[in-house]
């Protein structure tokens, strides 16, 4: 689809205001009430061993802790998970939840609640690590391009023409 075709099939202005009331997860009662049994939902999914890899790549590449724990609880509110107002409730604890996986791991993080001091010129390790995964994929895909190419026919040695000046202010000889 070009790009103009993307254009006119964008939603009508008012569009979502058909929509059937109760159709979307907020349009219901919350499964979680209460601050504590949100937090009984966030806890074991932050603290699961197969997530906190993930966790403390994204930390160490040097998301703040606000907006990591802020994009859990906006998805949480948009799955019908708990309200708005519970979320922001919890937001305190799940940036501490954040901060004590990466503190018991010996990752590095960035809270998001002062100011950050990051040596621009340096590049830490887990962006190298993060590049080092990415190589294989890289080379593979280069090798798979290099193989459907056809071979390229040699350059024939010319040697260059002078270009005669052209055009209304060009000197004449």
């Amino acid at each position: 689809m070009d790009s103009v075709q993307g254009m006119f099939m964008s939603p009508v202005p008012g569009m979502g205001l058909t929509e059937e009331l109760g159709a979307t997860p907020w349009q219901h009662p919350p499964q979680y009430v209460t601050v504590e049994e949100a937090l009984d939902f966030y806890a074991p999914k932050i603290l699961n061993p197969d997530a906190k890899a993930d966790l403390l790549n994204v930390m160490e590449m040097g998301i703040p802790l606000t907006t990591i724990a802020q994009g859990l609880q906006m998805g949480g509110v948009m799955q019908g998970k708990h309200t708005i107002d519970v979320g922001v409730l919890i937001m305190p604890v799940l940036i501490e939840l954040l901060a004590y996986v990466a503190d018991t791991e010996g990752a590095k993080y960035n809270t998001g609640l002062g100011p950050v001091k990051k040596d621009k010129d340096k590049i830490t390790d887990t962006e190298i690590g993060l590049a080092m995964q990415k190589i294989p994929d890289i080379v593979e895909e280069t090798e798979r391009k290099i193989e459907q190419e056809e071979p390229m026919e040699e350059p024939m040695e010319t040697e260059p023409e002078e270009a005669e000046p052209m055009g209304l202010m060009a000197r004449r000889q």
